[in-house]
């Protein structure tokens, strides 16, 4: 699913290893997301949300 979580991690300063580690998952993983090659669960998206201080909705597009 195309995102925008690349943009707000990097608008945030943050690197895919510390987002990783913040999210208790592997950076690799994270890369796939921003990617869109996986979908994060829906209690990833909230916690991404509450990371990146935006609203679901906008981390998400089609």
């Amino acid at each position: 699913m195309p995102n925008k979580i690349s943009f707000y991690r990097k608008k945030n300063g943050m690197t895919q290893d510390e987002l990783a580690s913040m999210l208790g998952v592997s950076r690799q993983f994270v890369s796939s997301i921003e990617g869109a090659k996986k979908i994060p669960s829906i209690k990833l998206a909230f916690q991404l949300s509450d990371i990146f201080g935006v609203p679901v909705d906008n981390l998400f597009y089609r």
